[in-house]
């Protein structure tokens, strides 16, 4: 793991010119704390931005405040605006002009920060907080109050770069990709109901995980399905060798005529956690292992011995636990092709449940979002948080990627 990079620590380099500077802000201000130095610091803020704008307002005009003109364009007062700074907020007057043509560049029209506290926001939205949290942080830092119309504004400047990602172009071809759901409580005109954000996770031919798209619905169904897959061809996929997902409605009838040569491989890991639902704990342990000797068999006939001989064992405890096994067997068999090396890459779903942890802190910090928007915004800067470090391909992906290319001959690159 490459070591955290330490920021700059700033040296405070004493000139003759900064020591006359000092001297001046101490006589003109009186100053006994880091407090007062912050108060005069925000006054001389603001006065210089006044100064700016004026030097500004010349320039525009074409002559100093003082001189005259017989330009139709003159000065017409000030307009009081209130900004947020570092230094917390401050009412600043705003020159104006008869025309209101006047554009001012050090703060500008509309402009309501001038701070960088639109990164700081993006970066606290991203790490899950709410707007109640983002708020009460900025007030216990800055001293002003964010409302949630503020936060919202500054988020929503994300969201044509969500646009951009999710239509930007794709590989050719993905060897495998994941689908899997997180749920989330959203507010829909007053109701509060259960949406799903589906997360498509590819792997590249180089082995290098990248979320291809996160979509939020709740009409889960083979149209559905088929729209999402016809989303990435018309991005740029031809090809799909395996594709990794719990038991999503539609899914299978949407890859055979989306993808139909692709494999539709059943999540291991979901098949598990499903079947252990119907377990006491006493016996989770034994049951766990018995079905790893299901999934883990040298290869199918011995997968369904074993599958049964677990189902004769536990059926009068546990007479549902294993029903899935058998309905859904035909989609648990694939992986019997492949060696271990391919089964932990497609059955583990490592790559796609470390992101699942991250998507599962919004959960936690959040019981309900305002809105759907606000629920993709959220986890699309999760998302950009917790793939940061995404550089490496997955281990053993030479191996795998060899085997692929042979039991999919001509459908890898070379």
């Amino acid at each position: 793991m490459a070591k955290r990079e330490k920021k700059p620590v700033h040296k405070v380099v004493m000139t003759e010119g900064k020591r006359q500077i000092i001297q001046q802000l101490l006589q003109e201000y009186d100053i006994e704390t880091a407090e007062d130095i912050q108060e005069a610091l925000k006054d001389l803020l603001g006065g210089t931005i006044k100064e700016m704008m004026e030097a500004e307002m010349d320039d525009h005009l074409g002559y100093e405040k003082s001189e005259r003109s017989d330009s139709d364009d003159y000065r017409n007062g000030y307009k009081e605006k209130t900004v947020n700074s570092s230094y917390g907020s401050m009412r600043i007057d705003v020159p104006q002009d008869r025309k209101s043509t006047f554009e001012p560049k050090v703060v500008k029209k509309r402009q309501k920060d001038i701070s960088g506290i639109d990164q700081k926001i993006i970066s606290m939205y991203a790490k899950g907080m709410t707007t109640r949290q983002i708020s009460d942080t900025l007030m216990d830092i800055y001293g002003f109050e964010a409302s949630e119309g503020f936060i919202s504004d500054v988020t929503d400047k994300i969201l044509p770069q969500i646009e951009d990602w999710q239509n930007r172009p794709l590989d050719d071809v993905y060897p495998v990709l994941y689908i899997d759901a997180i749920h989330y409580s959203v507010r829909d005109n007053g109701i509060i109901r259960k949406m799903a954000a589906y997360v498509i996770l590819g792997i590249s031919c180089e082995g290098k995980k990248d979320v291809l798209t996160i979509e939020v619905g709740d009409n889960e169904s083979a149209k559905y399905w088929l729209a999402v897959l016809n989303s990435l061809k018309n991005r740029g996929v031809k090809d799909i060798l395996i594709i990794c997902a719990d038991g999503l409605t539609g899914i299978r009838e949407a890859i055979q005529t989306a993808f139909p040569k692709t494999e539709y491989q059943r999540c291991i890991v979901h098949q598990v956690r499903n079947t252990m639902k119907y377990v006491a704990d006493k016996d989770r342990k034994a049951f766990a292992n018995d079905l790893k000797t299901i999934y883990n068999a040298p290869n199918e006939e011995q997968g369904r011995a074993n599958r049964d001989r677990i189902t004769e064992k536990w059926s009068e405890k546990y007479p549902n636990a294993m029903k899935r096994w058998e309905r859904d067997w035909d989609v648990i068999t694939p992986i019997f092709k492949f060696s271990a090396n391919v089964r932990t890459v497609i059955y583990t779903t490592n790559a796609i449940e470390s992101l699942n942890a991250t998507y599962r802190k919004l959960n936690r910090q959040r019981s309900v979002f305002p809105s759907d928007q606000a629920l993709l915004k959220a986890l699309y800067l999760a998302t950009f948080e917790a793939t940061k470090k995404w550089s490496m391909p997955i281990r053993n992906w030479g191996q795998v990627y060899g085997e692929l290319s042979i039991m999919y001959e001509d459908r890898l690159p070379e």
